[in-house]
């Protein structure tokens, strides 16, 4: 049972880089207002062992697709591979592996689905895992923007030049952000979860949450975009934060003891995920987007367009230019176009 008193009950208000516009809008009132596209990191090689499957799905969650391709080639759950989630509200294409080693190539471009087609299929001599592409393009259309167009320009502006903090979004906390209180239950040994599934879904939660709680500090410090003596940088020259886990932290003087001390506020999460068995790892603390483009093809209407690497989130970009809102639904989607 968790506890009630506990301080991760409730996911902080993380504070944002740039000025708020006050602004709002409405987030997916269509699938097709939200269109995202996989950037693969290798195309199929016309051989192999494995068919891969280019599909294109339209209101259908990522796991859902998976099950009906492995019914269909009459193959286990398992055997089907995926780089990353994708929204179900929305209209995604990515790519989907089968394991085929035998036996007649059956044509499953004849599929057929109310929620979901197979594009183009083709052998190659590897599965797909999650994270195996370079990330997503973005075609985001916002309805009934209301608010300063100007402050919301001068935001976009701004990113386009500088990025976004890059911080996990709500959708990896769960409902009310409850899978972190789920996560310290766990790792205070309150409660026993035995499904491996859950575990990791929690243990990433807590983890993510550490992560945005040191990028929040530095975004409150004046410190998000700059580096600090000892930062860890990522191969695209850019500061890291601690994905937390067993082993010393990388980081070294400044920035080393703000993470420390972010740890030491969290001392129960960080304790738990070492003895969890995670080993420490960086992740950048910025998110630059590609190719940022924005027009208004009506007055309360804001249509963006980017990409951005494997692991961020559209919604870090959304939220530093308005309050978007979704229409209220009975089920959850997955994450948005984030694969870890």
């Amino acid at each position: 049972m968790t506890d009630a008193s506990s301080p991760y009950t409730t996911l902080p208000l993380w504070p944002k880089a740039y000025p708020a516009s006050g602004a709002s809008a409405i987030l997916k009132s269509l699938n097709e207002d939200f269109i995202v596209t996989e950037l693969p990191l290798q195309l199929p090689s016309g051989a192999g062992e494995h068919l891969w499957l280019d599909v294109e799905k339209n209101g259908a969650n990522t796991a859902f697709v998976a099950q009906q391709l492995a019914a269909a080639a009459g193959v286990q759950e398992w055997d089907v591979g995926y780089a990353g989630l994708k929204d179900r509200y929305a209209i995604t294409r990515q790519w989907f592996s089968i394991y085929l080693p035998k036996g007649e190539t059956p044509d499953l471009t004849q599929l057929q689905h109310p929620e979901f087609k197979v594009l183009s299929q083709s052998r190659h001599v590897k599965k797909l895992r999650p994270g195996d592409l370079q990330g997503n393009h973005f075609r985001i259309m916002l309805r009934e923007v209301t608010g300063d167009r100007a402050a919301i320009e001068l935001n976009l502006q701004a990113i386009a030049s500088q990025g976004v903090p890059n911080y996990f979004g709500a959708q990896r906390f769960g409902h009310e952000g409850g899978n972190v209180e789920q996560g310290r239950a766990m790792l205070a040994r309150e409660i026993r979860v035995r499904n491996p599934k859950k575990k990791g879904i929690y243990l990433s939660a807590v983890r993510s949450f550490v992560f945005n709680e040191v990028l929040a500090l530095r975004i409150q410090q004046g410190l998000w975009g700059q580096v600090l003596p000892g930062d860890v940088m990522d191969a695209a020259g850019r500061p890291t934060g601690p994905l937390w886990g067993r082993g010393r932290v990388s980081s070294s003087e400044q920035a080393q003891a703000l993470e420390n001390g972010v740890a030491a506020a969290h001392a129960v999460l960080c304790d738990g995920m070492e003895h969890a068995g995670l080993d420490q790892e960086r992740r950048a603390l910025v998110a630059s987007p590609g190719e940022l483009t924005w027009e208004w093809p009506q007055a309360d209407q804001l249509l963006l367009s980017f990409s951005l690497p494997a692991g961020n989130y559209a919604t870090s970009l959304l939220s530093e230019i308005l309050s978007a809102t979704e229409p209220e639904r009975h089920s959850e989607s997955e994450e948005p176009a984030a694969a870890e």
